[in-house]
């Protein structure tokens, strides 16, 4: 039988007993009074030590799973933590290939304009070879068609 079990029983036993009138008093079965007492004597000490245990056993498992939640949420911050680096390093690799884009993009556009002047060099530089080739020809041409008069008052 359970301790409370036993109480109980105190307690009836004291509600059926015979009250003396007028004295606020009952008359009770000593004996079985205290046999009940007796009883919640034996029993009290393993009520008492389940009792203990299932306290013991109740923080041990609160422990336990205070130590779960701060893992879980160590875990949760770590992961949090390598997402924002993740992040980051996204972020950094893409402004590095925007940087990348922007210099490749500004070496084209400088050889582009190199190229057209060295182009634009190179015919003007034919240009004016062909200028003095022209009047090389030219001054050929008149020499060629000149008299022996012209020549003589030319050379004079």
């Amino acid at each position: 039988m359970e301790v409370l079990e036993i109480i109980d029983m105190l307690e009836d036993v004291v509600e059926k007993s015979m009250a003396i009138p007028f004295a606020g008093r009952a008359v009770v079965d000593r004996e079985e009074l205290l046999d009940l007492i007796q009883e919640i004597r034996l029993n009290l000490p393993g009520d008492l030590k389940q009792a203990k245990w299932v306290k013991e056993e109740r923080q041990r498992i609160l422990d336990e799973a205070n130590k779960e939640a701060e893992s879980i949420m160590k875990n949760a911050e770590e992961k949090m933590a390598s997402m924002i680096d993740d992040h980051e390093i996204t972020q950094k690799a893409y402004a590095q290939a925007n940087q990348i884009i922007a210099a490749a993009q500004n070496n084209a556009r400088e050889l582009r304009l190199g190229t057209r002047q060295y182009a634009d060099d190179v015919m003007a530089s034919l240009e004016a070879h062909i200028a003095k080739v022209a009047e090389t020809v030219h001054e050929n041409r008149r020499e060629l068609n000149e008299t022996p008069k012209e020549k003589k008052a030319a050379k004079e």
